[in-house]
């Protein structure tokens, strides 16, 4: 197996296993709870030119990861809902390449998208089923290729995605000197 590439995946892949419990739900929702303000830290007091740095060769600036952040984590809302108001319904999933090069996500300040994480990440952890609610969170949805995911593996798997966006650019700044 190959090594993982710490420049790509700063904190290695998710683990969908943290959340298989009631316990584990607890501290998961508390990391999803906790994105918003983290993500907030992680930018805070830097300069448009350090914005738009890319976090490694060949990668997205870092206004570009805040954005995405916020695009992926507002599909994630969206599939969560599906997952608790349909049986087993098919996702859609996005061209995330393509929606970091649109010319807000790599122009726009990324204030709009803190913003919109802090009400969004609210509006989700509402929306979660209680922590020992088994059934709601053995509910999956689909994605396209056929692949069913459980709410207790979303929830892990999104948890991991702003922490790993978050290494990207806390790494950053701590190789810049910033």
């Amino acid at each position: 197996m190959a090594a993982i590439d710490p420049l790509r995946y700063p904190i290695g892949p998710p683990d969908f296993g943290v959340a298989r419990d009631a316990t584990g739900r607890v501290a998961t929702v508390e990391r999803i709870r906790a994105l918003p303000a983290a993500m907030r830290a992680a930018v805070s007091g830097l300069e448009d030119s350090q914005l738009d740095t890319p976090y490694r060769d060949g990668g997205w600036t870092v206004r570009q990861v805040v954005h995405h952040v916020a695009d992926s984590h507002m599909n994630s809302y969206v599939r969560f809902k599906w997952g608790l108001t349909e049986d087993a319904p098919e996702i859609k999933t996005y061209d995330e390449q393509a929606w970091a090069e649109e010319a807000e996500a790599r122009t726009a300040p990324v204030e709009i998208s803190l913003d919109l994480l802090e009400a969004l990440h609210r509006r989700w952890v509402a929306a979660l089923p209680r922590p020992d609610d088994e059934s709601a969170w053995a509910r999956r949805v689909v994605y396209p290729d056929g692949t069913p995911r459980s709410l207790n593996a979303l929830v892990a798997l999104y948890a991991w995605h702003g922490e790993h966006h978050i290494a990207h650019i806390t790494r950053l700044r701590a190789r810049k000197g910033w």
